[in-house]
């Protein structure tokens, strides 16, 4: 690529990596949330988290065609400005089937931005570029999600909804995709270069629905964690989220030397990263030090796993086809988020007696155990096709 469009180019990155973190923005303060709505059930509220999923894994599937409708940037455009507008409306309404219902308008704007930020770094950056860049971009949703969560964490510190402001990083966003990044028209379909996707792509998919499954239960259940165990919540819930997005910003700008060395046990690595993470929050809770520590290996996990699945779903597949298949992995992962607080909450009960939050990260602990040798076994063999 053009050496005088890289910083553009990473800006875009950064600011589509933003509006992801946005996602997270209500989990600092979910435990106020439930206090403020007690007639709301804790999967209901958790799902302010993971309700996106349910229109984001769509329109990640959709976007794989849109994008040879309509340009990227445009399309990046719409998710920002939706990102901004569905996050603050709920300040000036106290509902709570209205904030949910902006939480899934959200997704769509998720959606797009999931599948659109490994599409935008296909189309940019080749070879070992583009497994640097996809490390960067997993960098910036860390660093999305620790800016989202502490900036929520203190904003709604003494007020919940006024967590709500941190939403205006998506009008931020919008100005800076629109001044960052060129605009290449429409995605081209010819010859072999066609939107398809291939046996491969669905299998790091299903990775990415047992990693999810697990992963997205750290930032549905840390505040209630804190909350039972130090009796504290916004501030504390915050600042450890906050560090579980610094691990991911740190091995995401260290994704390169990583893979280098975990080669094929990348994926399988990442997955055992948060199940020894989750343990350690099972067995110190009420130690703010193993607290931070098992959010950091929590946060490793998030900062290798997606980066990696990306650049392996990516490559497995034409270029015009890397928003599809990034909508596929999109999807799969979105589905995880989706049935993860009802699934974990039941095993939980079923298994341990209760639903508790300790629970909960016991059967994270275990399911990611088993899902990191699914993982092993699945990225033993190789694609039939690389086209990177």
């Amino acid at each position: 690529m053009k050496e005088t469009n890289k910083l553009r180019i990473y800006i875009t990155i950064v600011c589509i990596s933003f509006l992801q973190g946005l996602q997270f923005g209500p989990s600092p303060v979910l435990a106020q949330i439930q206090e403020h709505y007690p007639e709301v059930s804790k999967s209901l509220v958790q799902m302010l988290i993971t309700a996106p999923s349910l229109i984001g894994m769509v329109f990640a599937l959709v976007c794989g065609v849109l994008v040879t409708k309509i340009s990227k940037k445009t399309l990046l455009l719409l998710s920002a400005a939706v990102a901004f507008v569905t996050g603050l409306i709920p300040y000036f309404v106290d509902s709570f089937p209205l904030l949910l219902s902006m939480r899934m308008i959200y997704g769509f704007s998720l959606g797009l931005a999931t599948a659109l930020n490994t599409a935008v770094v296909a189309e940019w950056f080749q070879g070992d570029a583009r497994v640097i860049a996809m490390g960067v971009q997993s960098a910036s949703v860390g660093a999305g999600i620790a800016i989202t969560t502490a900036g929520a964490g203190w904003l709604g510190s003494s007020v919940f909804t006024n967590s709500y402001f941190i939403n205006v990083i998506g009008a931020v966003c919008f100005v800076l995709i629109l001044i960052c990044l060129p605009e290449t028209g429409v995605a081209k379909v010819s010859g072999d270069n066609k939107v398809t996707v291939n046996a491969r792509v669905f299998q790091v998919a299903l990775l990415g629905l047992l990693e999810y499954v697990f992963l997205i239960s750290y930032t549905t259940n840390i505040a209630m964690h804190v909350q039972s165990s130090l009796g504290e919540s916004a501030s504390v819930a915050g600042n450890l989220t906050s560090i579980f997005a610094v691990a991911q910003i740190i091995i995401g700008l260290l994704l390169g030397i990583v893979t280098k060395v975990t080669k094929k046990a990348t994926l399988s690595c990442a997955m055992l990263s948060f199940a020894v993470g989750a343990l350690l929050l099972v067995l110190f809770p009420a130690s703010f030090p193993m607290l931070c520590l098992g959010s950091l290996l929590c946060g490793f996990s998030q900062g290798a796993f997606i980066p990696t699945a990306m650049v392996a779903v990516s490559n497995a597949v034409p270029p015009v086809a890397a928003a599809m298949a990034s909508g596929v992995f999109t999807c799969a992962s979105c589905i995880g988020q989706l049935i993860s607080p009802f699934f974990l909450n039941a095993t939980a009960g079923a298994l341990f007696g209760s639903a508790s939050t300790a629970n909960v990260f016991k059967v994270d602990a275990i399911g990611m155990v088993i899902s990191a040798a699914i993982a092993a076994f699945i990225m033993m063999g190789s694609p039939s096709k690389k086209y990177n």
